[in-house]
């Protein structure tokens, strides 16, 4: 079996497999072509790739190979019938792109649709591993543009408190944003919607923000649910409080396969105090800030400055790249049994924990999306958003 790694789009920094992954890939039986500059820009030259033993070749020869390993979807036209495609596919968003995919009869993997609570898929998750550097990254863009010292400094011409931080939402990104604001020395509240996020928030350093009537919003996936516009609008008007002081604020919240809920409305920036900072984690799906211009740094005339940079693991292209590519290849060379490569039913990492399981999500399979022209039965949720028939009974 052939792994191709392309090149990624201008926007995007990262790729596929790196070097440091031959090894293991090339032992499981693979045989890697790495379209030519494919890691530049997570520097990794191509002489990397053909030292750990990797082909380089051109983009046509890439997609000549059995399997597509990248980061973002390539288009259609460039794979064929029956190839497989393994990548973060985004599907809920991303329908008409997983539609023509069905279509052309390519197998597609999505990555982001793994399994998360499953023990085996934890090593596979790259939801986590790149979550994690955006909420590290989070912060320090964030304590680049506050206008003051963060930890608390005691010096001869007086004492600087520390910086106030406040964290929306402590999932991976969130737990992350919180450690590390903590380990720069501030002194920082998060909030989540989930009753379980209390501990953890308070495991890392921060204090739990709570609000009035809050249950545990969480589904079967382990994701945050959506919620009422009744009680979206009193967790805004509690956390916006807290936050109507801090000096750095972290928006991290984000519903699967749906926009970003708007958590700081603009009537909230409008009262924060000049000199502010907002880290809107999610600008590329409609941001947590009303405000928040995608992919641009702006400020208030209030004085407030908002971080709405898109991909943040993008910008550690080298560490992001690494952890991705670890994933990847666990995944991957889990596929291969005996010496032969198996997409199977029987495995719940590629469709998801059989009924009865205690992590079974009715409607929802694992990262395989569709095969032999049809989405997986298991992905009737799916299914329903794109319009198709599955490829076998529904649940």
């Amino acid at each position: 079996m052939r792994i191709g790694v392309p090149r990624e789009p201008e926007f995007e920094n990262r790729v596929g497999i790196v070097p440091g992954s031959m090894k293991k890939l090339t032992k499981a039986g693979f045989e890697l072509m790495i379209e030519s500059g494919a890691g530049k820009r997570s520097h990794h030259d191509d002489a990397d790739y053909e030292k750990a033993g990797a082909n380089i070749g051109s983009r046509s020869e890439v997609f000549n190979s059995d399997i597509i390993i990248c980061i973002r979807l390539p288009p259609v036209s460039e794979v064929s019938k029956g190839q497989i495609v393994a990548c973060v596919a985004d599907p809920f968003r991303a329908t008409e792109d997983v539609k023509s995919y069905v279509e052309a009869g390519v197998t597609l993997i999505s990555m982001d649709m793994i399994p998360r609570r499953l023990s085996r898929a934890q090593s596979m998750d790259v939801n986590s591993s790149q979550d994690n550097l955006a909420g590290y990254k989070a912060v320090l863009l964030g304590a680049a543009h506050v206008p003051k010292g963060i930890p608390m400094m005691t010096t001869s011409a007086g004492t600087v408190r520390p910086a106030k931080v406040v964290v929306m939402g402590s999932g991976v990104a969130g737990l992350q944003a919180i450690a590390t604001a903590k380990r720069l020395g501030a002194v920082v509240y998060a909030s989540d919607v989930r009753k379980s996020a209390a501990e953890q928030i308070e495991s890392v350093g921060g204090r739990f923000i709570e609000v009035d009537g809050m249950d545990d919003f969480e589904d079967e996936s382990g994701y945050a649910k959506p919620l009422t516009p009744e009680f979206i609008q009193k967790v805004n008007d509690t956390v916006c409080g807290v936050a109507s002081d801090a000096d750095m604020v972290i928006t991290t919240a984000r519903i699967f396969g749906r926009p970003a809920p708007i958590t700081v409305p603009t009537s909230a920036v409008n009262s924060f105090k000049s000199g502010a900072v907002i880290v809107d984690m999610n600008a590329d799906v409609g941001g947590n800030c009303e405000s928040t211009v995608a992919g641009e740094i702006t400020t208030t005339s209030n004085g407030v400055t908002i971080v709405g940079i898109s991909n943040l693991p993008g910008t550690l292209s080298g560490t992001a790249s690494m952890l991705y590519s670890n994933n990847m290849t666990t995944f991957i060379t889990s596929l291969m049994k005996e010496g032969n490569f198996q997409i199977t039913d029987e495995d719940d990492i590629l469709v998801g924990a059989p009924e009865g399981n205690d992590f079974h999500v009715p409607g929802m399979g694992g990262v395989l999306i569709c095969q032999s022209g049809k989405v997986h039965h298991k992905q009737s949720r799916l299914a329903d958003v794109l319009g198709l028939d599955t490829g076998g009974e529904e649940e």
